[in-house]
């Protein structure tokens, strides 16, 4: 028996400068940032208020830049965007996109959270649809972070792209 595998909501956005300025402009710093490279943020920007988890995903086989803190990596690098400025490491690699899901197993459905989300975000998705987060998360762990979780979200999402 095959076993049950759970589909979450799910949109996503390629990284670029202009993701970067509006996650430090309308969401500020993160909540939280990984050892990893993951980047979070915790907003009730559901459709209806639902808590929706924002994670900057690293790339595959992130390496932290070298004299760069993992609590203030986000903030250095958006700076560095913002003013002209060179980031200490490209922002394309340490990461490669942003995820939003909903954070606490409410029933939201995928049109609903794209709509919240790019609201929220003031950028049109990349995709969005339904994903195995577990699958993911397992096939990450076993390759010891040398695969790109975005670019495994994104396979899965590909017949709802929208760019």
């Amino acid at each position: 028996m095959a076993p049950i595998v759970a589909l979450v909501p799910t949109v996503v956005w390629r990284l670029s400068p202009e993701l970067l300025m509006a996650l430090d402009e309308r969401f500020g710093e993160p909540v939280d940032a990984y050892v990893n490279g993951s980047q979070v943020w915790l907003r009730p920007d559901g459709p209806n208020a639902e808590v929706i988890e924002w994670r900057l995903h690293p790339v595959a086989g992130f390496q932290q830049p070298a004299g760069a803190s993992t609590d203030t990596l986000f903030s250095s690098c958006a700076l560095a965007v913002a003013t002209g400025e060179l980031p200490g490491a490209p922002i394309n690699s340490l990461w490669d996109g942003l995820e939003a899901f909903i954070a606490y197993d409410e029933d939201v459905e995928p049109p609903e959270l794209l709509a919240s989300t790019v609201a929220a975000l003031g950028l049109p998705a990349t995709a969005w649809g339904l994903v195995d987060h577990d699958g993911v998360a397992d096939r990450w762990a076993r390759s010891a972070g040398q695969t790109s979780i975005f670019t495994e979200l994104l396979e899965q999402l590909q017949p709802h792209q929208s760019d």
